[in-house]
């Protein structure tokens, strides 16, 4: 079984998760901490549960889910795991965090390139990833059909949808990914989001008043 844990960090209040199971290893999916008490409060839960973290993965590569990029790459000696499309967006990082006055923005560099119908696997468990381009060209999530749960980067929250104003980012594309990718999944799949609380996909595609299962708002 695999437990999910969820730090919220940095100015834009993003979501940071750390997953692991029942033999101690864990990924950390898109470490958004951004100071030296972000980073402890991060490392002290992985210290506390005596987890071993083997993979760190990005669901899209926009400055607050990097943040901590290239500190959990050196703090566990792991490697990123991200979407070749999204390497302009990586790139992108240190020219937004100029742009923000955030400093210091140590930039990171990809590892492993995966995409759709890839794995995730560590310890006993398996994620599967799912392409959801729109609010980034390389945006990717992560899925446990077998647990109904899905880290779904900034794809869909709850009430809302991601912006899709950014460089390299699609209204078409978006709209794409939710209706015909994330609403063909089960309407009791959890959807943690890159921001804000939890959802459903069933809730979402009833009430979401941006882009429900039949009407698109935007």
């Amino acid at each position: 079984m695999i437990h999910i844990q969820k730090f919220t960090f940095n100015p834009f209040q993003e979501n940071t998760f750390v997953l692991f199971d029942d033999t101690k290893e864990a990924v950390v999916i898109d470490p958004g901490c951004n100071s030296s008490a972000e980073n402890k409060v991060l490392t002290d839960f992985i210290e506390e549960k005596e987890l071993k973290v083997v993979k760190l993965l990005n669901t899209h590569c926009h400055i607050d889910h990097v943040f901590g990029n290239q500190f959990i790459k050196d703090k566990y000696d792991v490697k990123l795991y991200m979407h070749e499309l999204d390497v302009p967006t990586l790139k992108a990082a240190k020219l937004a965090a100029d742009m923000y006055q955030i400093k210091p923005f140590i930039e990171s560099e990809p590892d492993v390139f995966v995409s759709e119908k890839d794995t995730i696997e560590f310890g006993e468990s398996k994620l599967e990833i799912l392409f959801v381009p729109g609010h980034a060209p390389g945006h990717i999530a992560f899925l446990d059909r077998a647990q109904k749960f899905i880290i779904s980067g900034d794809v869909l929250f709850n009430g809302s949808i991601g912006r899709y104003d950014f460089p390299g980012c699609s209204k078409e594309d978006l709209i794409n990914s939710i209706q015909n990718v994330l609403y063909k999944l089960d309407d009791d799949i959890t959807v943690y989001t890159g921001h804000g609380p939890e959802t459903t996909i069933g809730h979402e595609k009833v009430y979401n008043p941006l882009v429900s299962a039949t009407e698109v708002a935007i």
